[in-house]
């Protein structure tokens, strides 16, 4: 229900983009920020695809967070198109905030955001993340050389993992945001369709329990998402892969690692939705699903970048 004039007095709302290279804590920043998951987190680079917006409520401001993909240097259709949805991100919020893995420093991912700045004549605050991995006075060297450039207006230092820094940023986001009505209902943590979500959540056990083994090309989609009459939900979705060879990897011997996927998902999906749901996945072999349209169109995603 939209907002009156009076429900909306006192109310401040606004966009806030978090950015950087792959791996650096966006999606555990945004997830600490919201108070729940919205975002998977697993070890493996360019685990976020698409633009995923959380919503943090705090006193009278909404934070709307968008978590984007990672930056980096593209090689296929996939990198370009996450890169497009990052840098659209960016380019639509009031707020843009760059995370730079501390551990890490200043690489060259981090040089090519600065240099989008730039060119976007747009300025932003740094994050420096992971803070508990470094020495204090090596902190302080990377924070001066990041800043040397002018393209922070601020500097935080916080460890997203652990909770370190967090609420002073979460504070200094807050005192940014423009005045204005909020765009979700209170109770909405995300934008997600709940299909997604699901999706989402399998393609993060994929990623955790065959890291090491299964290679990045692996995509999720929901076929069908079915309501029972006692609240409970029925999900099917299905697992592609690129080669016949990692059918029988996500498989496992007497199909025991797609009995684990599939149940380490349920229990973060139920967790997600508040009542019990029921979820069959299927392994898919398609060479190209890389090169779909309409998977793109899915993960919101544009072709043609």
């Amino acid at each position: 229900m939209a907002e009156t004039v009076d429900d909306a007095a006192g109310r401040r709302c606004g966009f806030v983009a978090l950015i950087g290279r792959p791996n650096v804590g966006k999606s555990t920043l945004t997830n600490a920020l919201v108070g729940a998951k919205i975002s998977i987190v697993t070890p493996k680079v360019q685990t976020t695809r698409t633009r995923i917006i959380g919503i943090a409520i705090v006193g009278a401001t909404q934070l709307v967070l968008v978590d984007t993909p990672g930056i980096f240097t593209p090689k296929r259709r996939l990198d370009r198109a996450m890169i497009a949805a990052a840098w659209k991100g960016a380019h639509d919020a009031d707020v843009i905030a760059v995370l730079v893995d501390a551990a890490r420093g200043y690489d060259e991912d981090t040089r090519r955001i600065l240099d989008g700045l730039k060119r976007g004549n747009r300025q932003a605050i740094l994050v420096l993340n992971k803070i508990d991995r470094v020495e204090k006075p090596l902190l302080l060297e990377l924070a001066a050389r990041l800043n040397a450039d002018g393209a922070f207006t601020d500097t935080f230092m916080i460890s997203a993992l652990n909770g370190d820094g967090v609420e002073d940023l979460r504070a200094a986001l807050v005192a940014r945001m423009p005045p204005g009505a909020w765009l979700y209902p209170e109770d909405q943590l995300s934008d997600l369709p709940t299909r997604l979500l699901a999706a989402e959540l399998v393609r993060e056990q994929v990623f955790l329990q065959l890291h090491q083994e299964l290679p990045y090309a692996s995509a999720v989609d929901v076929e069908s998402w079915e309501e029972h009459g006692d609240g409970s939900a029925r999900v099917s979705a299905v697992i592609y892969v690129q080669r016949e060879s990692h059918r029988p990897i996500v498989l496992g011997k007497g199909g025991a690692r797609i009995k684990a996927i599939g149940s380490a998902a349920r229990k973060e999906l139920e967790s997600l939705i508040g009542r019990r749901a029921h979820l069959v996945l299927h392994v898919k072999v398609e060479e190209n699903w890389a090169d779909r349209p309409e998977h793109y169109r899915t993960i919101g995603l544009e072709f043609d970048v």
